[in-house]
């Protein structure tokens, strides 16, 4: 999967899911600030990565993910290894 699939369907999977408007999902804007996470609302974003990408996502795996472009770029990383 390329660089722009992955944010694609990520983009389409986290606005259904969190009821966002998919204009509202930018690589700079902040991932818990637009979506409205808390954290429980993380494992839902666990779940949904692991049933759409395939990839096992934990808790140290977020820190530093402050922007989609950070969330992306983490996608990305688990699927290659």
């Amino acid at each position: 999967m390329t660089t722009e699939e992955i944010m694609e369907k990520a983009k389409a999977v986290l606005a259904e899911e969190f009821e966002v408007e998919e204009s509202a999902i930018t690589p700079d804007a902040l991932l818990k600030d637009t979506l409205g996470l808390d954290s429980l609302d993380l494992v839902d974003v666990v779940v949904l990565v692991e049933q759409n990408f395939g990839v096992t996502l934990v808790g140290p795996d977020f820190v530093g993910v402050k922007t989609f472009a950070d969330f992306y770029a983490l996608l990305e990383k688990k699927m290659n290894a």
